[in-house]
């Protein structure tokens, strides 16, 4: 039986796929102490190989100096491949594509490219800056003309706050596409349903780039819930029951945040799913542990500085 073979039958999810790939998702320290776990969570998540990771931006674009220099730190002291969050919030054209550049001259090859969370806060209606890009798609079109770069966009599997339709989510979705994006990343979610059931509309309308779902392993229920609100993603009741009563029990919360999250990994393996984009929260050992089930292990070669 070869790798293949073995991989499907009898679930995929209990043999050593050879195909599985991860990206891993982290935000722009603070401070110090946040910058020290950071790369802590740098050092031991590179061994494994991701195929790249991202750094994010802040709400409104609010940490654009400390997202570059955290990504120009990836490059020069990694050899894993990172992914600039770049968004259009609060931003001239001219000035925008000034970071696109200076990406490029750093040796940064692939961009997260998002539309960006209104100024105002979560719930306020998004303007674009007068000499800027409009939305997303306007902005995946400037970088494409600027230079041959990968480009990843955002989806929304229960659909975008601000949608007003699961298909106008999905024409969006297309345009950015259409526009010159190569893959998109999910939403988080907890239910699989919800994103088999989106992949397979996604499919039905002709767009086949990878969809590579997104997971959050809960660190912080009830911070993850808020999140959740605001970003437009259920949780269901299952998931509140199975933290109850751990606030104050941070071992415990811990175990049963991989566990949640490694049944949820499993079964998309079962399910065909072979890519994963992690949402870090700058914490490595919850995401290792899941890599770790998914088969990967360390390459020396691919260690941080």
């Amino acid at each position: 039986m070869n790798e293949k073979q073995s991989c499907s039958f009898p679930r995929a999810s209990r043999s050593l796929c050879p195909d599985i790939s991860v990206s891993f998702e982290f935000f722009p320290p603070a401070s110090e102490a946040m910058e020290a776990t950071l790369w802590e969570s740098i050092k031991r998540l590179a061994p494994l190989g991701p195929s790249f990771v991202s750094v994010t931006y802040g709400a409104g674009g609010s940490t654009r100096e400390r997202t570059h220099a955290t990504v120009a730190r990836i490059v020069n002291q990694t050899k894993v491949k990172p992914a600039a969050h770049l968004t259009c919030v609060a931003a001239a054209r001219d000035e925008i594509d000034t970071i696109v550049h200076g990406y490029w001259d750093i040796g940064v090859r692939h961009i997260v490219a998002l539309r960006g969370d209104a100024q105002d806060g979560p719930g306020s209606k998004f303007r674009p800056h007068p000499d800027g890009y409009a939305n997303s798609a306007a902005l995946v079109a400037g970088i494409s003309r600027i230079a041959d770069f990968e480009i990843s966009v955002s989806t929304y599997p229960e659909g975008h706050p601000e949608s007003a339709s699961a298909d106008a989510d999905i024409d969006v979705l297309k345009a950015k596409i259409d526009a010159g994006a190569s893959r998109a990343i999910t939403q988080f979610f907890f239910e699989n349903e919800i994103y088999l059931r989106f992949l397979d509309k996604v499919r039905a309308r002709g767009i086949d780039v990878p969809i590579t779902p997104g997971i959050v392993p809960v660190q912080n229920f009830q911070q993850t819930a808020n999140f959740a609100k605001r970003a437009g993603a259920s949780v269901p009741q299952w998931l509140a029951d199975r933290f109850e009563g751990l606030e104050n029990d941070p071992q415990t919360r811990k175990l049963v945040a991989a566990t949640v999250a490694a049944e949820q990994v499993l079964d998309l393996v079962d399910h065909g799913i072979r890519e994963f984009h992690f949402y870090t929260m700058n914490r490595a050992d919850l995401v290792y542990a899941i890599c770790h089930l998914l088969g990967l292990r360390p390459n020396l070669e691919q260690r941080a500085a």
